[in-house]
């Protein structure tokens, strides 16, 4: 096997969210991490431009990041296996490095010499790892290669390092100097841990599986080395314990992602270009260098839509960008504050390349509530991978300050980061400010407030944090759980994937202008985001029609009396009428991990009729 060997594919948005540097990828035969950025050909990955993404970026992870960059992929589905193309891709390595013989139960890692690579050129998801010459677990059959599978136990930490299970230490209870053959092997019908077992060939010792978990886990494993297998690297201190955990359990990796909507911030569809791709005008001196960049966009696809303007007026958008350049703020604490200024102007952006937006009726008798509604027929979403965790996921709740340490992508500072757009459609909602200023002053939302804010406090004191902060308001719990129920009702009513829609909520007070809205749209890499059903869906007919149902089936859920009576300042809990049965979706389509929710602020509940922002509708 070369360094340059395909084991298998994964789609590009995957190397984002699910199987991102330092993160297993669980192939048929093989188990393999992805290696760190500075190991990718960055060549071969083609940038996003993307300002205000960009900005934020440079505000988590230093100056030094130039672009952001798509991660490499192949553009031709039929692929000579033996071309330069069949190797576009991002590497890869075997881990963990310890595997089992499916036929004698042999433990060893990869590089002792017992087994040997079986690579399959044409079928790259057929590559595997081979016991060469197994003679069965009792030394008994004829001699002949068996397959050998990745051990299926593994240490990680919550600092995001990730090793081998120490089969050795594990098995000796300690240091030893017994090198013999280890094998795993099952005693009971089972695969409860306590019918696990590892034995050794050379001195006999055996322990169960069970001996690794629970409290006597941390009595029985060493500490953690502070390895970074996608990284080659091991850090000099670690002083988190390390833990057990399962090839392929979803705590192994937890992406560490920042998110925008490409909006206009030019007055026109040429300057907006200009302004997304400055990075490949920047250098340009004359309108025969525009042409040639014209061209070189054209066919790599980097900037839709450069080509359908001349050369002279680009080259005139050029100059005049460089003569009234504004910089965008470095701030990522405030990434829907432009958002929300460019969906709620009097004149919306109605032909941008990225931005296509249609203001239409307000739903019937929702007059007194919501004040407009804006279909967004076309928009992109793009998204940076800043960094993971293991064990534990990134706590978006928490403040910046307070968040855990995150891993990072390459042994140093990053260049560049890898990032994903993906283009949809949505329905943008904005409700009106008096309406939901008087809702504010009503005594039961007061006391709703009240009780939110002390399950907040309550699960920010159990895990010692500062609780005078972070709590983002009643009327962010409203808007947020009108949010789910809407995406409930479209996932019902039109047959999209649940996990296809996401939402952006809008709810800032601190500003001289109140923030007040939802957006909920497609955010998935494939169909579902270019058949215009969604857009479809927010039409006055159809918007009306959706929150009547959303809001009738919120009223009564299947767990009352238990959903609606419950107290979030009782168990410490960030939601209080709602529940899977109700309210709660998919976490990829949640902004703040099903958290701050209650049904109640929307409609009279079992528990609660005083505080309904919809009333009696």
């Amino acid at each position: 096997m070369n360094d340059r060997t395909p084991v298998g594919e994964v789609r590009p948005s995957q190397l984002l969210w699910t199987n991102g540097p330092g993160a297993l990828i669980d192939l048929p035969n093989l188990s393999v991490v992805t290696m760190g950025i500075d190991q990718w050909e960055r060549d071969r990955c083609q940038p996003i431009p993307e300002p205000r993404l960009l900005a934020a970026v440079r505000k988590r992870l230093g100056p030094q990041v130039e672009d952001l960059r798509m991660p490499p992929f192949q553009k031709g589905e039929l692929v000579d296996p033996w071309s330069a193309e069949a190797c576009i891709g991002v590497p890869v390595r075997p881990f963990p490095r310890w595997m089992r013989c499916v036929k004698c139960g042999l433990l060893s890692p990869v590089d002792d010499g017992l087994l040997e690579i079986k690579e399959n050129r044409y079928r790259p998801e057929r590559t595997r790892f081979v016991h060469k010459g197994c003679r069965g677990s009792k030394n008994e059959m004829p001699a002949r290669d068996a397959d050998a599978v990745p051990a299926r136990f593994l240490l990680a930490c919550p600092a995001g390092h990730l090793d081998d299970f120490p089969w050795r230490y594990f098995v000796h209870r300690g240091n030893q100097l017994c090198t013999g053959t280890l094998r795993f092997f099952e005693s009971g019908a089972s695969l409860q841990t306590e019918n696990l077992w590892v034995k050794c060939d050379g001195c006999g010792a055996s322990r169960s599986m069970a001996n690794a978990f629970g409290k006597v886990g941390s009595e029985n494993l060493p500490s953690c080395r502070g390895r970074h297998p996608h990284l080659d690297r091991f850090d000099d201190a670690c002083g988190e314990d390390a833990r057990p955990v399962l090839l392929g359990s979803t705590n192994s990796w937890f992406p560490v992602t920042l998110s925008t909507l490409a909006i206009p911030q030019a007055e026109d569809t040429l300057s907006q270009l200009i302004l997304d791709g400055w990075d490949f005008f920047e250098d340009v001196e004359s309108e025969n260098e525009v042409a040639t960049t014209i061209k070189t966009l054209k066919k790599t696809g980097a900037l839709p839509g450069i080509d359908c303007h001349s050369a002279a007026a680009v080259w005139a958008a050029i100059e005049a960008h460089r003569n009234g350049v504004k910089q965008v703020p470095a701030d990522d604490t405030d990434v829907k504050g432009p958002e929300w200024i460019v969906l709620t102007a009097s004149a919306p952006p109605t032909e941008y390349p990225h931005f296509m937006s249609k203001v239409v009726d307000t739903p019937l008798c929702f007059e007194r509530h919501v004040g407009r509604v804006l279909l967004l027929e076309r928009l992109r979403e793009v998204n940076a991978l800043l960094g993971f965790t293991r064990v534990e996921p990134p706590d978006e709740a928490r403040a910046p300050d307070e968040r855990r340490q995150m891993a990072g992508l390459a042994n140093h500072k990053p260049e560049w980061i890898p990032a994903t757009q993906v283009h949809g459609e949505g329905i943008f909602i904005q409700f009106q400010e008096e309406g939901l200023a008087r809702w504010a002053s009503l005594p039961g939302v007061e006391r709703i407030d009240r009780k939110l804010e002390r399950g907040h406090r309550g699960w920010r004191n159990a895990r010692r944090l500062d609780s005078e902060v972070g709590y983002p308001g009643v009327r962010y719990a409203m808007l947020h759980t009108l949010s789910h129920l809407l995406i409930r009702e479209l996932a019902l009513e039109c047959g999209y994937n649940a996990a296809s829609i996401r939402e952006r909520v809008y709810a800032n007070t601190s500003g001289p202008h109140p923030q007040a809205g939802i957006l909920i749209y497609t955010a998935a890499a494939d169909s579902d985001g270019t058949l215009g059903g969604l857009v479809e869906l927010g039409k006055p007919e159809n918007l009306g029609r959706l929150l009547k149902q959303a809001l009738q089936r919120a009223k009564i859920c299947s767990s009352d009396p238990l959903c609606a009576e419950h107290d979030p300042g009782e168990d410490r809990s960030l939601h209080a009428a709602a529940c899977h049965a109700c309210s709660l979706v998919a976490e990829t389509s949640c902004e703040q991990g099903n958290r701050y929710l209650d049904r109640s602020l929307l409609v009279p509940t079992l528990d609660c009729s005083d505080a309904a922002f919809f009333g009696r509708i």
